[in-house]
């Protein structure tokens, strides 16, 4: 089976009551407290929401959108890629999540959407029986793939299990390789939450922050990796990666063309000699996410889950 690093489809979650999500900012650095109501907090969130997916769609790329469910607490339902991911051999990996209240975000009725447009699921891998023994692995925050040459990169923190991350290499057939990954929060090193904070893959480049992996085995570890993997590494500062540089996805738009896709905060705080080296591969979109970034500690790529399931012909689909 041929591997493709990036999609043309992506599911992303329309928040309803979007805010700082208290459970999560524990150990989400990120996250700040911003003075405004809770209303004027979440119909800023959907604004942005809103323009971010007709960004993507103007540029050809199928976002799936599903809202969120009113029923239920759930702050962070923007960021689904944290508990599930979609396979190219027809798997769904549904992980164990740190926050109480975001394991609500959950839900079945995504797969079913999901299967109407023609998706095949094959096969459901539930991790979230961790939870029950305090042990989590948050989706593709916790492990940012190379999907290609079968590669997983995970920075170990508390939502990212050492047992478990390996777990899911030798279930899904990928080579670990593990690291911690630092920020300096009121002068103390503590882990960064999720690794695609600092760290994105795309199909011929690595864009990474080299100097938050304080210890250097680790550091000149995950650089042989990359490098044996043919990756151009596009290094960025601690700076960058707090105005979310590192969270970025490559996705593919019109007639399969790439595109590097990120906020406004994170494409301002590039240089002009990174940008210059990311468009030699590949053109760049960015959205403005302010809000989302300041309550949420996520940013443009924790709001988007690929879909990589096959799916079925036209023919097939038409006949049913």
């Amino acid at each position: 089976m041929k591997m493709n690093q990036s999609t043309n489809t992506i599911v992303m979650v329309r928040p309803i009551a979007f805010r700082m999500n208290e459970q999560t900012a524990v150990n989400n650095y990120y996250q700040e407290d911003i003075d405004l109501k809770s209303k004027e907090i979440s119909d800023k969130a959907q604004h942005e929401f809103d323009t971010f997916v007709q960004t993507l769609r103007n540029h050809g790329v199928e976002v799936v959108v599903v809202s969120d469910n009113t029923s239920k607490d759930t702050p962070d339902s923007i960021f689904p890629n944290n508990w599930i991911s979609f396979h190219e051999d027809g798997t769904v990996a549904i992980y164990p999540m740190f926050a109480e209240n975001r394991r609500m975000e959950r839900r079945s009725d995504i797969l079913d959407e999901l299967e109407a447009k023609g998706f095949i699921i094959e096969n459901i891998m539930d991790y979230t029986s961790a939870e029950e023994h305090g042990v989590f692995l948050e989706g593709t925050g916790s492990i940012v793939l190379d999907r290609i040459h079968k590669k997983a990169y995970c920075a170990l923190s508390a939502r990212a299990d050492e047992e478990l991350f390996i777990e899911f290499c030798e279930d899904f057939e990928y080579t670990p390789v593990i690291f911690t990954a630092y920020q300096s929060v009121e002068g103390e090193r503590l882990p960064i939450y999720h690794t695609n904070v600092m760290m994105a893959i795309a199909d011929a480049y690595a864009i990474v922050c080299l100097d938050s992996i304080d210890d250097k085995k680790e550091r000149k570890n995950l650089i042989k990796h990359l490098k044996e993997s043919g990756k151009q590494i596009i290094a960025i500062t601690e700076e960058q990666v707090e105005q979310f540089a590192g969270n970025m996805l490559q996705v593919k738009g019109s007639y399969d063309q790439l595109f590097l896709v990120m906020s406004s905060s994170a494409y301002h705080s590039l240089t002009d000699a990174q940008r210059a080296q990311i468009l030699t591969f590949n053109n760049i979109i960015h959205s403005e996410l302010g809000t989302i970034e300041a309550c949420g500690g996520g940013s443009a790529r924790c709001m988007m889950a690929e879909v990589f399931l096959p799916k079925t012909t036209l023919s097939k689909v038409s006949s049913e």
